[in-house]
């Protein structure tokens, strides 16, 4: 990493900003072991490691840990299709430094097409995932409709007091 290692707040001009682990671990409402956890099965690699070999992370990994928290919670994707998730949206990142750096506009061009095809990937994964949890929703509303239809019939037969 480029810069000064500092932490996070007290960075100057031209610094890398880091937090510890604990840190880390308390703003996010998530444990050490998680952290460690996902640096172990590859979806976060810490951004510097202090002189005695402790991790530090970057306002970039939190950020990171947020959006696998959020696609864990929100969207309920496994760890294993978070990876997956993860390692398109790495690729994109790749892809677009690489387009930045090609010298020849045919080399772009294949690129942006390299860029589209795992782009076209992610929304098919994500588009599958919402009708999956559509058609759990239909089944709710289902339910729904027979709980109160239920509870209709019983008010209509129940004698008056």
């Amino acid at each position: 990493m480029t810069g000064t290692m500092t932490e996070m707040g007290q960075a100057g001009p031209g610094e890398t900003t880091y937090l510890s682990i604990g840190k880390v671990a308390e703003q996010l409402g998530v444990s050490e072991r998680t952290l460690r956890y996902y640096e172990q099965i590859g979806l976060l690699t810490p951004g510097g490691h202090s002189p005695g070999g402790c991790r530090r992370y970057t306002a970039r990994d939190i950020e990171r840990v947020t959006h696998i928290r959020e696609l864990q919670e929100v969207m309920g994707y496994s760890l294993e299709e978070i990876h997956e998730l993860l390692g398109a949206r790495d690729r994109l990142e790749a892809i677009r430094t690489a387009y930045h750096q090609a010298p020849e506009p045919a080399d772009q061009a294949e690129l942006v097409q390299e860029a589209l095809r795992t782009l076209d990937q992610l929304r098919a994964r994500v588009q599958a995932k919402v009708e999956r949890l559509g058609r759990i929703l239909a089944e709710l509303d289902a339910r729904s409709l027979r709980y109160h239809q239920a509870l209709e019939d019983l008010t209509e037969r129940r004698p008056p007091a």
